[in-house]
């Protein structure tokens, strides 16, 4: 990744670590864990605490799966570094997906748990780091398919 790249792409993710951050500590300020704030019929803004991986699932915040995530945030950086004169494509979903789980580190070593604050009713709750990744990650997946 070229010098100027690798700036943007670091752009994005502190923006997006800024964002998700102060989004969490709004819900935090404003709404008692545990409660909702109905916004439309099928979305409310929750304070809930998610201690596993994304979407709830394998509940239990150990230091084993803060460094498995250490390991995988490293790797993903490393690599995405390797990747010279990429462009666009892949530093802004880089910057995106490292930035949502930046985020979510930051909170689990914080307090143990990621705040989730998005709850539509046939949905598991989520922040906008979480948004982050699966963008991330899907704009990835599509770069190759990108014309030159």
């Amino acid at each position: 990744m070229r010098q100027r790249d690798l700036v943007r792409g670091l752009l994005v993710c502190a923006t997006v670590v800024a964002l998700d951050l102060a989004s969490k500590a709004v819900v935090q300020a404003e709404v008692p864990r545990g409660d909702a704030v109905e916004v439309l019929p099928f979305l409310d803004i929750v304070n809930s605490r998610n201690d596993g991986v994304a979407f709830g699932l394998a509940g239990g915040v150990s230091p084993a799966l803060i460094g498995v995530a250490l390991v995988v945030l490293l790797g993903l950086v490393a690599y995405l570094g390797s990747k010279a004169h990429s462009g666009w494509a892949v530093w802004a979903p880089a910057g995106v997906l490292i930035g949502g789980a930046i985020a979510n580190l930051i909170d689990r070593v914080a307090r143990g748990s990621v705040v989730d604050f998005v709850d539509f009713s046939f949905w598991p709750a989520f922040n906008l780091a979480d948004v982050a990744i699966v963008v991330g990650v899907g704009l990835l997946v599509l770069a190759p398919m990108r014309d030159p």
